[in-house]
């Protein structure tokens, strides 16, 4: 089984910085060459899923939530690692049934996400996969929303973290696990 620091290891050597994109100044991580290569993938999937795990191994939640859109790529997976179900936070208009929704700001514009009003049963213990923690928003809208459920954030696991931009001044005492901080 793949230890954290392969999958470190894995995400440093394979993730490709992209200049200027969505826009000038910003600086995209693009992650499609760590999730072709089937080593890697795995073993960031492991690192991301013991984040829903006690020192014991036991999963200690009950749905994975992944938010829009490369969240998506890698919480379904997490979720079936653990053997728990997978809720997709979507992007506003995107679900075609009764939602929440919660609009915020992120690095570059605002955004609004949307979880089916259904998608978490009160009580249940959540956990947020994403790929980058940047202003911390995304996390913490999608808190809101798991709240908005009656569910319980336990926490969230991400690729890589954004520390120049300050995300746990948003996500405050949300635990959050991090695989790579830059």
């Amino acid at each position: 089984m793949p230890d954290r620091r392969t999958a470190q290891e894995a995400l440093t050597r394979l993730t490709v910085d992209v200049p200027d994109w969505p826009e000038k100044g910003v600086t995209f991580k693009d992650i499609t060459p760590v999730l072709a290569d089937h080593h890697a993938f795995s073993a960031i999937i492991t690192a991301l899923a013991a984040a829903g795990r006690d020192d014991h191994g036991n999963v200690v939640v009950d749905k994975v939530v992944g938010m829009e859109a490369r969240g998506f790529i890698l919480a379904a997976p997490v979720a079936l690692a653990l053997g728990i179900g997978f809720v997709p936070v979507r992007k506003a208009g995107k679900l075609p049934r009764e939602s929440h929704a919660v609009s915020y700001s992120l690095e570059y514009g605002e955004a609004t996400l949307e979880v089916h009003r259904d998608g978490i049963a009160p009580g249940e213990r959540v956990l947020m996969v994403d790929d980058v923690l940047a202003t911390g928003g995304t996390v913490d809208a999608t808190r809101r929303l798991i709240e908005a459920c009656g569910g319980v954030a336990t926490g969230a696991s991400v690729l890589m973290e954004l520390s120049f931009l300050e995300p746990r001044t948003v996500t405050r005492d949300l635990p959050v696990a991090t695989l790579l901080t830059i």
